[in-house]
C-alpha cells in the first residue's frame, strides 16, 4: 500500500498559506497526481482527491473527527479541477488519517474504479473506525481466533445463506454463547496453530453445550503461521467486504461486529505480520463421544468455588 511520509506534513508546514488558501502537493506523485496533501492557515490537515465534473458531490460533516466537502479548486500545476476535500478534525487522528489517503492512493493505482467511487468506499469503511483511533492491538490469539470466525462466513456461510443472513446469525462479537446462532442451530468456529494437530482450547464449561432447542457444530481450522503465507486477517476481512458490498445492511452488521471486537483498521500493518497456511477445515457435530466437559460431568454440581473451566480437546481421532 501506498504511504504517506511524515516528511510530506512537515514540508508544508514550513509554507502555511493565508485566508482561506491551502498549500498542497502531491501526496505519492510517483504513484497518483490525483490525490494532494494539504494544510490551511491553521495548519489543519487536508487530503484532496480529484473528481470529474460529471461526479457527484459529497458532503459529510456528522462524522466525528472528520469532515468531507467538495469543491472547485485551483491547485499549483495543475487545471482547476473539483476535488473532494476530507479534513482532519483532530490531530489524534493524523496516523489514520494518513493510512485513508494511502488506500485511496492504492486504489486507483488499480484503475477498476473512478476516485470518486473509491473515496466513497474507502470513507464508508473508516467512518465506523475512526472513533476508535488510536486503539490497542488485538492479542495474537484473537487474531487467529477471528480470522477462523471470518473464513467460515465468507467461505461456508455466505454461499449458504447469503450475505444478510450469514451477517445476522454471527453473534459472537455481542457477547452470545456461540460465534454463531440461527434457529435450532449453533456453530463454535475454533482455530489452532498447535503442531500436535486438531488441539483446540475450550472456554468454560457451557462453552460446547448445544442450545436448548438445538443442534451444536463445532467448526476447527489448523493454522500454520509461516512468513511466505499468502493470507492475512486484513485480507480476509476485505475478502469478506467484497461479498458484502452490494448489501449494504450486511455491510453496516460486518462491521458493527468488528468494532465490537475490538479491530480497527488502523493497526493492519502490524496485523499483516502475521501471515497464515490453513493446513486443514474441519466441521463436527458436537454430540455422542465428541469430547467435552460440561455441568452432567459433576454430579453434585459444580464444586463450590470454581468460577472458571478452561481445558484443552484433541479431535485427532474424530473424523
Amino acid at each position: 500500500m501506498a504511504k504517506i511520509s511524515p516528511e510530506l506534513w512537515a514540508l508544508l508546514e514550513t509554507n502555511l498559506p493565508t485566508g482561506e488558501n491551502l498549500t498542497a502537493k502531491p501526496s505519492a506523485p510517483e504513484l497518483s497526481v490525483q490525490v494532494f496533501c494539504a494544510l490551511n492557515s491553521e495548519n489543519q490537515r487536508h487530503i484532496l482527491v480529484q473528481i470529474k465534473a460529471e461526479d457527484s458531490a459529497f458532503e459529510d460533516r456528522q462524522s466525528r473527527g472528520i469532515q468531507v466537502e467538495t469543491r472547485e479548486l485551483n491547485v499549483h500545476g495543475q487545471s482547476p479541477s473539483r476535488y473532494i476535500d476530507l479534513i482532519c478534525l483532530d490531530p489524534a487522528g493524523y496516523s489514520g488519517f494518513d493510512l485513508i489517503a494511502s488506500e485511496i492512493i492504492s486504489e486507483i493505482v488499480k484503475g477498476i474504479k473512478s476516485p470518486a467511487e473509491i473515496t466513497h468506499s474507502v470513507l464508508a469503511k473508516w467512518r465506523r473506525f475512526w472513533g476508535q483511533i488510536p486503539q490497542n492491538l488485538l492479542s495474537r490469539n484473537e487474531v487467529i481466533g477471528l480470522f477462523a470466525e471470518i473464513r467460515y462466513l465468507t467461505e461456508k456461510l455466505i454461499p449458504e445463506v447469503g450475505p444478510i443472513e450469514a451477517v445476522k446469525r454471527w453473534q459472537g462479537p455481542f457477547g452470545s454463547r456461540h460465534d454463531f446462532e440461527w434457529s435450532g442451530c449453533s456453530v463454535e468456529v475454533k482455530a489452532t496453530t498447535s503442531s500436535r494437530g486438531r488441539i483446540f482450547h475450550i472456554n468454560g464449561i457451557e462453552q460446547l453445550d448445544p442450545p436448548e432447542n438445538g443442534k451444536l457444530f463445532f467448526f476447527g481450522v489448523r493454522l500454520r503461521e509461516e512468513g511466505g503465507a499468502a493470507l492475512t486477517l486484513p485480507g480476509i476481512i476485505e475478502a469478506c467486504r467484497n461479498l458484502l458490498v452490494k448489501d449494504g445492511e450486511a455491510l453496516d452488521k460486518f462491521e458493527s461486529a468488528l468494532v465490537h471486537i475490538g479491530y480497527s483498521p488502523h493497526h493492519n500493518e502490524e496485523y499483516e505480520k502475521m501471515r497464515f497456511r490453513i493446513i486443514e477445515e474441519a466441521l463436527f457435530n458436537v454430540m455422542g463421544d465428541f469430547p467435552r466437559i460440561n455441568a452432567k460431568n459433576f454430579s453434585a454440581g459444580i464444586p463450590t468455588g470454581i468460577e472458571k473451566v478452561e481445558y484443552e480437546i484433541n479431535l485427532n481421532g474424530f473424523d
